[in-house]
Formats: structure tokens, sequence, C-alpha cells
């Protein structure tokens, strides 16, 4: 349906022209409008807006009243829950056997079951929830159900207890009336608060009390009978001097009555018995023993000897105990003393019989320095003696060996010749060795140039060794030594031809070995060599390991000559062999200086 101010068959442009003169009709009229018009509308306005404020905050109101609606319902179901929590936890300390209860950080009760303070029936109504831990510590101590220790006043067990308080953990025992025990222990919790529980120890305490009395039995039993079987006699007194205990070997010893060693008699008392029974060591007296034993202060150990009949010898020790008593001990040390006796009695038989056969002895070694002197003095004499009609004898072959002989006494006269030189050689080994022996060699020590006197010994040997095909090589040194040149020179002599004369073929060698303070000298030979078990032997007189030897080749005092020069002269000489290989003999010299 058309307004009927607009006509439809108008073209676009007459419409707007008109809607245009309408509009502006329209405004015409709404401004010459009343103001009490305008009031109005304005009014209105407001009224429509408040209204809008008004149903948007009371959405929100209600919107709150459901949440304070939720969390009051929630808030009622925790409480609940809380309050079955502590009914369950009420109930659950209810079903502990100890005495529970629970001071918060404030250290005031906040809970306890019906056993806290059990044992105390005259505090238990007034340990209630609000009770202070120190309220607590004052109504403990007031019950007359509390025995304090021995010396405590209420009010030192008081502060002792709430001084352990301040500890994080508290453990001790409480004794009751009754012959009663509490273990009381407290421990804190995380957030500062402390548990405390009592625990009925009343039937431990008892039967750790009968398994001592028990376990003290028996060792008063083991005791008794180690006591009785043990060979010393013993007694126990008291810090009064009263005996407390003895053995039966106390009685055997000292041969007193049962009834003078009962328990509780005095000290002074056994004293008295044993007066005219025993006698008591030097140094010792009745009297003295009796002050040791009525002394006050610390005792000093005892120790003396007592004879008991006519044989017997007793050692008596006592010694104090630490609670003030004092221990005797009785050992009988009759055979002991014999036994020492007997010993000294055999020492002075024996220091005897050693002192005669020691005079035995220095008179067997007189006589044998004496022989053995006059041997010495017989050899030298009888040597000196041989050697001049020797020396004769070998100018009168010498002078036949001048007229001519025939083939034949020529031989014979190089084999006399030959045989005095041996004999000559054996009487010089015999008049060293004496003189070594008595100690009468002439030493003249001095500086010996030792190259000098091995070529000197290469020269004479030389000859010797190459009869035999051998090798005599001797090192060229120029080394200076300090020693006695004509002994020196008779120690490389000897050991030189002991070399030459044991060995078959190969070489000699002679070398020395430099050093600082000292150098060796070394013969070494290829010969058979000297088994071990002989080496110690080489050294005495008239000894060769040829047997076959004959008499012109020696005696067997070269090396016994060579050995004695050594250690009169202080050079080492050492040994060193191997059958079938050879033998070296090194010698050690002193370097001269310089």
């Amino acid at each position: 349906m058309s307004h009927p101010l607009i006509n439809p068959a108008d073209p676009p442009e007459r419409r707007q022209a008109k809607l245009l003169t309408i509009v502006e009709a329209l405004m015409k009229r709404v401004e010459e409008a009343t103001d009490d018009s305008g009031a109005a509308y304005a009014q209105f306005q407001r009224a429509v807006l408040l209204e809008d404020q008004v149903r948007d905050r009371t959405r929100d109101l209600e919107r709150a009243l459901d949440l304070l609606n939720d969390s009051n319902a929630r808030l009622e179901r925790a409480m609940g829950e809380a309050e079955a929590a502590r009914r369950y936890l009420a109930d659950a300390i209810e079903t502990i056997e100890e005495g529970f209860g629970l001071f918060g950080p404030d250290d005031v009760l906040v809970l306890c079951n019906s056993r806290f303070g059990m044992h105390m029936p005259d505090t238990h109504d007034d340990l209630v929830p609000g009770l202070t831990f120190e309220g607590y510590v004052d109504r403990v101590s007031r019950s007359g159900h509390l025995v304090l220790p021995r010396g405590d006043s209420r009010e030192d067990w008081v502060a002792r207890r709430l001084r352990r308080h301040a500890d994080r953990h508290v453990m001790f025992n409480a004794e009751m009336i009754w012959d009663r025990w509490v273990q009381v222990s407290e421990h804190r919790t995380a957030d500062g608060g402390t548990v405390v529980l009592q625990t009925d120890l009343t039937d431990v305490m008892r039967l750790e009390r009968e398994e001592r009395g028990r376990l003290l039995d028996d060792q008063a039993r083991l005791v008794r009978a180690t006591l009785d079987h043990i060979s010393q006699g013993v007694c126990i007194f008291d810090a009064e001097g009263r005996m407390l205990g003895w053995n039966r070997r106390l009685a055997e010893l000292l041969s007193i009555p049962v009834a003078g060693a009962r328990r509780g008699a005095a000290f002074a008392s056994l004293l008295s018995l044993l007066k005219g029974r025993v006698h008591l060591g030097q140094k010792m007296s009745f009297a003295r023993l009796a002050d040791w034993g009525s002394g006050t202060g610390p005792r000093p150990p005892l120790t003396f000897d007592m004879r008991a009949g006519a044989d017997t010898i007793l050692t008596v020790s006592a010694e104090e105990m630490p609670d003030g008593g004092f221990v005797m001990s009785f050992t009988d040390v009759t055979a002991e003393r014999a036994a020492i006796r007997a010993m000294e009695r055999a020492n002075e038989t024996l220091e005897r019989r050693v002192l005669e056969r020691t005079l035995e002895l220095e008179d067997a070694l007189a006589q044998a320095e004496r022989a053995s002197a006059a041997r010495s003095r017989f050899v030298a004499a009888a040597s000196h003696d041989l050697l001049q009609p020797l020396s004769a004898a070998k100018l009168f072959l010498a002078s036949l060996s001048d007229n001519g002989l025939g083939q034949d006494a020529e031989a014979t006269l190089t084999k006399a010749q030959n045989a005095l030189v041996s004999v000559e050689g054996i009487l010089g080994d015999l008049l060293d060795i004496s003189k070594l022996e008595a100690g009468k060699a002439a030493l003249t020590p001095g500086t010996v140039r030792l190259g000098h006197l091995l070529r000197q010994l290469h020269d004479e040997f030389a000859p010797v060794a190459a009869l035999k095909g051998l090798r005599l090589t001797v090192v060229p040194t120029r080394a200076l030594v300090q020693s006695d040149a004509t002994y020196l020179r008779r120690i490389l002599q000897n050991l030189i031809g002991n070399a030459i004369r044991y060995t078959e073929s190969g070489r000699v060698l002679v070398g020395v070995r430099p050093g600082r303070a000292r150098l060796r000298v070394a013969v070494i030979d290829t010969g058979p060599g000297i088994p071990e078990e002989e080496q110690d032997n080489v050294f005495r007189e008239f000894h060769r390991l040829n047997a076959r030897a004959s008499a012109a080749e020696g005696m067997g005092l070269g090396l016994a000559i060579v050995d004695r020069a050594c250690a009169l002269l202080g050079h080492p000489l050492v040994l060193t062999s191997e059958p079938g290989k050879g033998t070296a003999f090194t010698l050690t010299l002193p370097v001269a200086k310089g």
C-alpha cells in the first residue's frame, strides 16, 4: 500500500523532491515546539539509561550471589571433611598404646589421647588441649606418682626438663612409684610443633633387671670357679677393710681355719691370725701392713716375700681397687726359688770349671807358643846354617864344570846343580814362613814402581814359560804403589810361578786395573782350575793340589807365604777359579801419593 503523498507514477527525482519538502516541514515543526516538551524527552532518555544500568547491576549481583552460595557450600563441605579428619585422627591416636600429645608451634597442647599422662592419675585430668608446655611440665613435676632422681629438687627437674625441650629429639626414662617406669620421647614436626610419646617400660625394665641379676649371679659363679681353680691364693677386701671373698688355695697356703677366713672378717683380724704362722720378708712388718690396709688415701702397690712353715716361700702382692677396696694374692714360689738356688750353684760350679779350663788352655797356649817359637827358631837357624854349605857346594860344582868333563859327567853335574837350587829354594821358603809366623819379618814400606817390578818378573819367568810352550803376557803400567818391595816381589813371584807350574797349555796374563786410591793386580792362567772345596786349603802349609809333583817343584809353601805376607802388609787377596777354565788371583794395593 503506497503513501497518499507519494504518487507511484512520479519519477524518482519528483519523489525525492517531495520527501525533502516533508523533512524540512517536520524539522521546522520540531524547532517551533515548546521547552517543556524538550525537558520531558530528556528525562525519558535518562530513565532509559538508568534502567539499563540497574538491569546490568542486578545481573552482576545475581552472579556474585551465585558465587557466594557456591563458596559457602564448598566451605561447608571442607569443614565437614576437616571435622571428619579430626575425628579420624583422634580415633587413630586413641588406638596408639602409648600416651600421645601434640603441641603446636606455639607450645600449646592441640590434642592428646586418653593415655597421655595415664601413669599419673592425679595429673591426668589437667592435661587437656589449650595447656602450655610449661604448664604440662609443671603439673607433671607436682605429681605424687613421679619419683625425682636422687639429689634433685622439683625446681631442678623442671629447669632441666625445659632445657632439654629445646633439643630437636629428646628421650629419657622417668621412674614412677610402685616400681614402674615410663620412657618419654619428644620429636619435632615440620611446622615446629612437638609430639610427646609416653611408653610404659615397666615390664622391660623388670626383665632387664632380672637378666642383669642372672648375669651377675653367673659372673659371680664364674669368678668363684676361677678363683678356686687358680694356683694362687686370693682374698678381696672392701674399702672398710672387710673381707668380701677368698678361695680355697688361700687357706691351703696359709694353713688358716675356715672360721678365720670368713666373709666380713676384718683385715686386722686376719693379720693377727697370721702373726704366729708366717714370717715376713725384709722391709715388711705386720705393723706396716696393718697401716697400709687401714689407710684412707690411695694405697701404693705392695710386693714382698713371706715364709710359711719351714720350706714354703710365698710372694705376696697387694693392690688397691677403683672402689677403695684392695685385693691380695699369695703365690707359692718355693720351687722357683729352689731352682734359682740350684742354677746359682750350677753357675758357680760352671764358672769355677771355666776358670780352671781357661787356666789350662792358657798354659797349653803358652806351651804351644813356646814350641812354635822354638820351631821357628830351629827352622830359621837350620835353614841359615844349611844355606852356607849349599852355597859352598854350588861353588864346588861350578868349578868342576870348568874342568872339561865328559858329556855324561856334565849331565850329572847339571842335575846336581839343579837339585841344589831346589834345596836352596825350599830352605828359603822355610826361612820366610818361619819369619812370618814368628812376626819377625822386617818390613820396609815405601813407594814401589809396579811397572819396573813386573818387567823384572817377566824377564825372569818368560824363559820358563817358553819351555812349557806357554805365552806369558805382562801388561805395562806406570803405577806407583805403597808396599814393601821385597815382599811384594815375593808375593807376585810365587803367584806367577804357581800359574806357570800348574798350567799345561794356553797363557798366563798379569794385568793391572787402576783406581784412585787402590789398584788391583791380577794373575790369570788357563790351567785346570781349583775346585771350590779346595780353595781354602791351597793357602795351608805343605798342601799341593797335584800330589804327583816332585819335591824339586816345591813343598807347597808358596801360597802359604803369599797369604801371610798379604795379611802382614794389609793387601787383600781374592781367589776366583772355575775348574777346567783357569784361576785368577787378584791382589789389591794402595796407590802411592805423589
